[in-house]
């Protein structure tokens, strides 16, 4: 890394536990910041479970096109792929023009492409516009959470990490149900929730600020300083599939439970909402347990979500499957912020955004890919408790290698 690299942010990067100041005005970051990128950060949830209600009234309306079967899913689909596809593009843009900038233009974008299946005419054009919505997401969540790892350091960033995860578990909880009441109507209505971005961009606009200024000058003008991959690569590797094991729950539950007979809707939802309360609790937690670093967080993490997935594919009643689903949402609520902090932690402010771009990239690309593993696997061995079996020997497997390597948190730079 070169030192005209480095040279400008000598005084502007803080120390480990310390926060980030206005350089305009002098004030630290605080909950009104860490509010709004909390809040932002949902909108890639809204993205992916608000539809998920009306689409068979989504296949209903546009039965005459070819090849509905296949595109109507991908208006849910479209946009976690593109995140995770383009989620690094957006970090490189990030590191180079600026965290605000792009924050808010991104959540202004996202308003007018969220919405334009209110009036698009055919499902071809409704599938481009949520192409269009992934782009926007991609850089929503790269910069939300590059600026919460800018503006808070140490605990308290740990902390806020683990908030992120319960934010987004309870907006998904939220939205499923709104998604439906909202679609009982029209299915078009449920688009018109995409508007929310638009409070959070002024929010934005006015609360949020770019730290360390003339940092990001000097890589406008005088390149990025490279990745180090070779401390990177191996927690971004350990996140592709800790993306993978975080949505077996949210996918697979349903089914889970439909496969020992229950076909009440009451019941399906109830229990999602309670497997979604284990997350939340175990990412609020994370704060507190987080000073133990990843060496212990990440194979307790894996072990959980693991273990949780193993009961889920040997149970045959309904209490066993749910008590084992918060067992998994547990360890899936410790499991994403101590991955991110793992990776961000040897990481400058020069390379943050793309940091976590990567990071980003790997989660999406995981989720993306859960369903046709689950697939694959119960086609293979002629059953879905079979397939859950196996990725959850697989996630014990990965806590255990995690815990034998002792993965060390680095020291926040002290440039």
């Amino acid at each position: 890394m070169s030192e005209r690299v480095l040279e400008p942010s000598v005084t502007e990067e803080p120390l480990a536990g310390e926060v980030a100041v206005d350089p305009a005005t002098g004030r630290p970051a605080g909950r009104a910041q860490a509010a709004v990128l909390l809040l932002a950060s949902c909108l890639a949830i809204l993205g992916a479970v608000l539809l998920a209600p009306v689409l068979p009234a989504i296949q209903e309306a546009f039965a005459g096109t070819p090849g509905v079967e296949a595109l109507t899913p991908v208006v849910l689909t479209a946009p976690a792929l593109v995140i995770g596809l383009t989620a690094m593009i957006a970090g490189r843009i990030v590191d180079r023009v600026g965290r605000k900038r792009l924050l808010v233009s991104a959540l202004v974008a996202y308003a007018f492409v969220g919405t334009a299946p209110l009036w698009l005419p055919s499902l071809e054009l409704i599938v481009a516009s949520r192409v269009l919505l992934g782009l926007t997401e991609a850089a929503i969540m790269t910069c939300c959470t590059t600026l919460l790892a800018d503006y808070f350091h140490g605990t308290t960033r740990e902390r806020y990490f683990g908030l992120q995860v319960v934010c987004t578990t309870v907006a998904a909880t939220i939205c499923f149900g709104v998604g439906g009441a909202l679609g009982a109507a029209n299915w078009r209505a449920p688009f018109w929730l995409y508007v929310v971005s638009l409070p959070l961009a002024v929010a934005a606009a006015k609360l949020i600020w770019q730290p360390a200024p003339r940092a990001q000058a000097a890589a406008r003008t005088s390149g990025l300083a490279p990745l180090p991959w070779r401390q990177l690569g191996v927690p971004v590797g350990v996140t592709l599939l800790g993306g993978l094991v975080f949505y077996v729950l949210i996918v697979e539950l349903s089914f889970t439970l439909d496969s020992i007979g229950v076909e009440s809707t009451a019941t399906l939802g109830a229990a999602s909402a309670i497997a979604s309360l284990g997350t939340a609790i175990g990412a609020f937690l994370f704060g507190r347990l987080a000073r133990r670093g990843p060496a212990v967080l990440v194979p307790l993490a894996f072990g959980l979500s693991g273990i949780g997935i193993i009961g889920l594919g040997l149970a045959s009643s309904v209490p066993v499957v749910i008590a084992f689903a918060v067992v998994t949402g547990f360890g899936n609520g410790l499991l994403l912020p101590a991955l991110l902090t793992w990776a961000l932690s040897s990481l400058g402010f020069e390379q943050r955004g793309r940091g976590t771009g990567v990071w980003t990239s790997a989660v999406f690309i995981g989720q993306f890919f859960c369903p046709l593993v689950v697939l694959a696997l119960t086609g293979a061995l002629e059953g879905l408790g079979s397939a859950l079996v196996v990725l959850g020997v697989v996630s014990v497997l990965t806590a255990v290698g995690v815990r034998l390597a002792r993965p060390v948190q680095a020291v926040e730079p002290a440039h």
